[in-house]
């Protein structure tokens, strides 16, 4: 089971392991976006650190119904106790965790500053 906090900011956060395929990992703390419906984003200076592989171009919708493309790269992701090939669209700033890597999980949260936040496989 993963476990992260709700912050200040009413996001809820959890580390997670990312890496290349052989690479160093990195702890990155991401914000669980249940409207994006990839698998994980993170900024352009994590993935340059991390050097991972670019794997082309994708129109992603945004929150406000406009399109943009966006930088694709591989990553693999430590989820639920498993390396996770997953894909990463390069943002701006920060990281998100998308509901393609939340698929066949639960996810559960108290909607309060410090509440927990757990994710967990089905069963």
């Amino acid at each position: 089971m993963m476990t992260g906090r709700v912050v200040e900011a009413r996001e809820a956060v959890v580390p997670l392991q990312v890496r290349t395929l052989g690479g160093r990992p990195e702890w990155v703390q991401a914000v669980v976006d249940t409207g994006f419906t990839e698998f994980l984003a993170l900024s352009s200076d994590t993935i340059e650190r991390l050097g991972l592989p670019f794997r082309g171009n994708l129109p992603l919708t945004l929150a406000d119904g406009s399109e943009d493309d966006f930088a694709i790269y591989r990553a693999i992701a430590e989820w639920h106790g498993h390396a996770c090939p997953v894909s990463v669209a390069a943002i701006q700033a920060g990281a998100l965790l998308g509901m393609g890597i939340l698929r066949g999980s639960r996810l559960t949260l108290d909607i309060a500053e410090d509440g927990p936040v757990q994710i967990e496989p089905l069963e």
